[in-house]
């Protein structure tokens, strides 16, 4: 598909984004690399690449750099954006997977997702992940079976209509508000199983468990207390997810953030 670009923040990773860029290239001819002020040359790695490098003034955080991505994408006719970590803790090679989703409902959220997985998930993290599921999925309306997985495409339509706030604070509150803001709008979130990996000597991981996940579920507070708790979503939320949705169990490999 020539209309799906895929967007790739990167934070000091020239051990890892020229080889997660060229992989990417091989699935998708549009690809958008934002250098969010890197220190470590994460720029120059890829130098001589077909892809698109944008640079922040100075670490500004995940969100302004997916925003600024996505911006750019959508500008020169992209109908979804497709993100995925430069770390290397996402594999390219399940993107024909999510993408195979997509083009069975071009209007919703594609979401891999790894808890299914649990027993390669650092306990820390597998915890605070399923706690933040239970009030996103409320929040939204429905179940959500990984709602902190970066490795995701959202149609055009939803990124045009919702502009989540995207600046260093929000860091990563930025991908889980979209999806409750999805969900309210009553766009699907399809849910597709990938494995949790941990590369050898992989890099700390830039999502810290507790604040993160604090600041995240402040953010959905205010959110349910602005619906007066929106107990309908509740309900839906706790509904099985769809077996058309879940897809195969067999598949690839992906972040465990």
């Amino acid at each position: 598909m020539t209309a799906i670009a895929a967007v790739i923040p990167a934070y000091n990773e020239a051990r890892t984004i020229r080889d997660v860029a060229e992989r990417t290239l091989q699935h998708v001819p549009f690809v958008v690399v934002v250098d969010d002020g890197s220190s470590d040359g994460t720029g120059a790695a890829l130098a001589g690449l077909s892809v698109t490098l944008l640079r922040n003034d100075g670490n500004r955080g995940k969100a302004v750099s997916l925003a600024k991505g996505a911006e750019y994408a959508l500008a020169r006719g992209a109908r979804a954006i497709l993100t995925l970590d430069g770390d290397g803790q996402h594999r390219p090679e399940d993107i024909p997977r999510l993408v195979a989703a997509y083009e069975r409902d071009p209007g919703a959220v594609v979401i891999g997702s790894r808890l299914h997985d649990g027993d390669r998930i650092p306990r820390d993290r597998y915890l605070a992940n399923r706690f933040a599921n239970f009030w996103i999925a409320w929040a939204a309306g429905q179940p959500i079976a990984d709602s902190q997985s970066g490795f995701r495409i959202y149609p055009a339509a939803l990124l045009r209509e919702v502009r989540p706030r995207a600046d260093r604070a929000s860091g990563f509150v930025f991908e889980s508000e979209i999806l409750i803001e999805a969900g309210r709008r009553r766009v699907r979130l399809m849910n597709v199983p990938i494995s949790a990996i941990y590369p050898v000597r992989a890099r700390r991981s830039h999502f810290r468990p507790v604040l993160d996940i604090a600041q995240i579920t402040r953010m959905v507070a205010w959110k349910l207390l602005s619906r007066g708790l929106y107990l309908p979503g509740l309900v839906r939320s706790l509904q099985p997810t769809a077996r058309d949705e879940v897809g195969d169990q067999t598949g690839g490999r992906g972040e465990a953030r």
